[in-house]
Formats: C-alpha cells, structure tokens, sequence
C-alpha cells in the first residue's frame, strides 16, 4: 500500500511517511543501484548498526556516523584502536554499542584486505534476476530474508564479517537497488 499523495502530488511506498528526511531517503537513495567498495561497506555498516532499531534512527544519525567512522574509508577504518573505540562509545550522536562498533573496525580491516572492486563483485553477486512479475503490493508482500540474502549473508560470513545476517543482507539488498520493492503504485515503482 502507498501513502496517500503528498504535498507534491507523488504517492510513495506507505513506510516513508511523512517524515521529510524518510522521503528524500524513499525518493532519492533506497532502491537505486549502489556501487563501490566504499559505499557498500558504508550500508553494511549502517545495516549492522540498525539492527534492532528504526531507519530512521540511523538516517538521522547517519552524519555523525560518517564524520566518526572517516567517511566510511575502509583502509581508515581499519586502523582504529582501543582509544577510537573509547571515542566512539562516548559519542551520542551513533549508536553506541560495543559489539556493533567493533564489528565494524573487523569489517573495515577484511574490506582493505580485497582487491579493489572484490566487495561490490561479491556483494552484488547475489542480486536475483530481475523479474517481471507483480511488484509488491503491500509491505507484506516483501520478505524480510531471501535464498539470495541467505547466501550473501553465508559468503560475507565465511569471509569473517559480522552483524551481516540474511535479514540485514536482504534490507542492505533493497537500499542498495539490488532488489526493486517499491510497492505497486509507488512513484518510484519501475
């Protein structure tokens, strides 16, 4: 189901709401294509650290994130210690979670150890034939776990990473347009 119009006159998924910082999330980033060693591992993240939370939580603390966590530049990443982690866990502007937080610095260090290019080939990887059959009509209609984000999930795993489970792959999926669930009506619907 889509929300009613808004004051723009385009119907949207029902779970953008009427959040103004949902909806440019809805429109401008969730479900296009994301490609780069980077970014993937910036959703990784961010997918990690919502675990058990809202989006939008993370949305609104995603700035912050950003500036702590050095743009997200895996090599950087990487190289935090025990003093970054003291840094981080005072930091009330992130989620503050020890395991989260060192989880990331883990992944971090196992993305620098890829070749260029190694994380975005595996990741989008398991992205599922595109299909042409019904387009989601309502959020019940969109699984919250796949084949594909259970095999994603397994890979990413096997390889050491953590926080990174078939229902944090398949939302990981959706944002990053590796799967299309804009519902039927959705503006954004292709």
């Amino acid at each position: 189901m889509t929300t009613p119009l808004a004051d723009d006159d385009r119907p949207r998924c029902a779970w953008a709401g009427e959040d103004p910082e949902y909806r440019r999330y809805h429109d401008e980033e969730w479900g296009r294509p994301l490609h780069g060693d980077r970014a993937l591992f910036e959703k990784m993240s961010l997918e990690g650290f919502q675990a058990g939370l809202s989006w939008i939580t993370i949305l609104r603390k995603r700035p912050r994130f950003r500036e702590v966590f050095a743009g997200f530049e895996p090599a950087i990443v990487a190289e935090f210690g025990e003093d970054d982690i003291a840094r981080l866990m005072a930091d009330a502007g992130i989620i503050r979670n020890r395991a989260k937080i060192e989880a990331t610095i883990g992944n971090a260090a196992l993305v620098r150890g890829m070749a260029d290019g190694e994380l975005d080939a595996l990741m989008w990887s398991f992205a599922p034939a595109a299909t042409s059959g019904a387009r989601p009509r309502s959020m019940s209609d969109v699984p919250a776990v796949t084949a594909e984000s259970e095999a994603l999930s397994k890979a990413l795993r096997r390889r050491g990473f953590r926080f990174v489970g078939p229902t944090t792959m398949y939302a990981l999926m959706q944002s990053a347009g590796m799967v299309d669930d804009h519902l039927e009506g959705c503006w954004r619907a292709s």
